[in-house]
């Protein structure tokens, strides 16, 4: 059975929200990148992207495939390479990694470990639309937009396009 536990204005204030943090802990946007990891990370950071260039200067925006880091390749088919593009040099600036679902932190350490193969940044920060708990890896993000306690029985589902939301199902 599939629960929703957030709806496409849910996003939209989460999104919001966040933009209006980064914005406030970075002191403006004037050294911010914001990457997002494929697949759903580069449509969220797009829209972080877009709300912040309408409060403030407009940010860059990378995109970051993180398939040859991970650390189950010998486990999974052969990777689908999506690319990475990053606006400018990483040195110097503060990184905001963007992805749709925190939970055991071995996306986000593939994303560290692909991030730093381009440069070095002077931070690096992490976004994601929901944190479902579960760590594997001691990562923490620093912009939540909805902390969703689950059990490993159940599984996140999100979708942004056409019918934008967040749903909870029992996969038993």
């Amino acid at each position: 059975m599939r629960r929703p536990v957030m709806d496409s204005g849910d996003i939209f204030r989460a999104l919001k929200r966040i933009a209006h943090e980064i914005l406030e802990r970075n002191r403006g946007s004037d050294t911010v990148i914001l990457v997002g990891i494929h697949t759903l990370g580069v449509p969220l950071a797009e829209r972080l992207a877009d709300e912040i260039g309408s409060i403030e200067a407009p940010v860059p925006l990378g995109t970051l495939d993180i398939g040859l880091h991970r650390d189950d390749l010998a486990d999974r088919p052969t990777p689908t390479l999506r690319g990475t593009s990053m606006p400018s040099d990483l040195t110097g600036r503060t990184v905001v990694l963007v992805d749709d679902v925190l939970y055991t932190g071995r996306t986000i350490r593939s994303a560290l470990d692909a991030l730093i193969d381009l440069g070095r940044p002077d931070a690096v920060q992490l976004a994601v639309l929901v944190d479902r708990g579960h760590r594997q890896i001691p990562i923490r993000a620093d912009y939540v937009g909805k902390n969703l306690p689950t059990s490993e029985r159940e599984r996140v589902t999100v979708l942004l396009e056409p019918d934008a939301g967040v749903w909870i199902e029992d996969i038993g």
